[in-house]
């Protein structure tokens, strides 16, 4: 449908894990698919998604310990696509029709990723999860969510932040006179190394006109509010 906007939804790995340390919990990944399930029910979206694998894995951390970078980074990707299947099992427990597409060759799981695959299955109603990442070593998930925005057509990426509710000059957490932005440019992300997302994502969302979101996501409702354009964060476009 036409008249339904295209947006990708950014999630961290860490969202799908517990208090107790578990590295997906069941309990919070339902919670996480009754939000998406809000937005989606509106009938005015049609919902592509991103997750992390910082929850099992991470890449650039394998590689400073003394690992190999690229072997690292796929085994950051192999977790994206658990947590991606992790999801579309909460979403569709709940009934919503998902399909989870990997830049990885998993055919048994999930699949393959294809760019007009993905748009009729966006355009059928279903939510789409994009796991693997880009399917090359020392990109990040962030970088995902800006190729894929651009791939199918989506000019708004809602970066989901697990517990940070914007962008700040400082960090909030360590500097009580931090300031929070309302609204930016994506210039000014670039010039000022704000840390929303890498600077590869931030220039290709430049580079296409696509308008990012940063809200925290651990407040009900958010995603849904998101999704409507409503102040709960901070714009970059």
């Amino acid at each position: 449908m036409q008249d339904r906007k295209r947006l990708i939804i950014k999630l961290s790995g860490e969202a799908l894990s517990g208090p107790d340390c578990r590295v997906i919990d069941p309990l919070r990944v339902k919670e996480i698919a009754g939000e998406i399930k809000a937005a989606h029910d509106l009938g005015k979206f049609e919902i592509g998604i991103i997750v992390g694998g910082g929850n099992i894995w991470r890449g650039k951390t394998a590689g400073e310990m003394g690992m190999e970078r690229s072997s690292a980074d796929y085994m950051g990707m192999i977790a994206t696509i658990m947590n991606a299947l992790a999801l579309q099992n909460g979403l569709e427990s709940i009934g919503v029709e998902t399909r989870t597409m990997t830049s990885l060759n998993i055919p048994e799981v999930a699949e393959p990723y294809i760019r007009r695959k993905a748009i009729s299955n966006l355009e059928k109603g279903m939510i789409v999860i994009f796991g693997g990442g880009t399917g090359n070593p020392y990109f990040s998930t962030d970088t995902t969510s800006a190729l894929r925005a651009a791939e199918i057509g989506a000019k708004t990426i809602l970066m989901a932040k697990n517990g940070t509710d914007g962008v700040y000059d400082h960090d909030p957490k360590t500097s009580n006179g931090a300031k929070k932005y309302e609204v930016l440019t994506h210039h000014e992300i670039l010039e000022h190394r704000l840390e929303v997302m890498d600077s590869t994502a931030a220039a290709l969302c430049k580079d296409n006109d696509i308008e990012i979101v940063v809200f925290d996501m651990n407040i009900e409702g958010n995603i849904k509010r998101a999704a409507l354009g409503q102040n709960i964060g901070t714009v970059i476009r």
